[in-house]
């Protein structure tokens, strides 16, 4: 599978604007939005698809649908932010939520919530979290998801560090990744530079 990264001028601008310190809570999750709705276009353009008889006004005909069902699963919290622009696009979508916490003692996430549709074995599945920065979240909710059954899954980000990158690549070549920016490395305290801070509390206004 593969690493794609998005190079579309809509997005380079409305990331920016999420970007600046001073942006409202407000201006955030709109650009987050707008984003998710850009992402999710381009990440279901090669979705297979099958035949279906219909009978437009004029004459029948064999149209195309969708040959699986899609399922949304944003890792909690953050993920949440990318939900509706998502939604907004595949309205036809199940959503699953998977919620992953940092252990102390081992310093490995941990789910501590799952919530799925029943039977995703056939489903398209896309995991969304705003943010890859060390990876270990993403590869606890690809493990989840797998031994639920999943067998076609997408990561879908808005940044990622090359050293997430690189793990996701490492443990899950068969996970196709979407990145609308790679930027450039992690500090000493696990946060992507130059990033946008902690999405989630810039998102929901719990950074004050």
């Amino acid at each position: 599978m593969a690493t794609y990264i998005f190079n579309h001028a809509l997005i380079e601008h409305k990331l920016t604007l999420m970007r600046d310190q001073q942006a409202s809570t407000l201006v955030f999750k709109q650009n987050l939005d707008d984003i998710a709705k850009l992402m999710a276009y381009e990440i279901t353009r090669d979705l297979p698809l099958k035949d279906k008889d219909i009978i437009t006004p004029l004459c029948p005909m064999t149209g195309k649908e969708l040959a699986n069902d899609i399922v949304l699963v944003p890792i909690l919290r953050a993920g949440l932010g990318l939900l509706d622009g998502f939604r907004d696009i595949i309205k036809e979508a199940k959503v699953g939520f998977l919620g992953m916490q940092r252990n102390e003692e081992t310093l490995q996430p941990e789910e501590y919530y799952a919530k799925l549709p029943q039977n995703i074995e056939n489903d398209h599945v896309i995991i969304i979290d705003p943010m890859l920065a060390t990876g270990g979240s993403a590869l606890a909710a690809i493990e989840s998801l797998k031994k639920k059954g999943a067998q076609h899954i997408v990561l879908a980000c808005l940044i990622g560090a090359p050293e997430g990158v690189k793990i996701i690549e490492d443990h899950y070549p068969d996970v196709d990744l979407y990145l609308a920016h790679l930027d450039d490395h992690l500090n000493e305290k696990g946060y992507i530079v130059p990033g946008l801070g902690d999405a989630g509390d810039r998102l929901f206004g719990t950074n004050e």
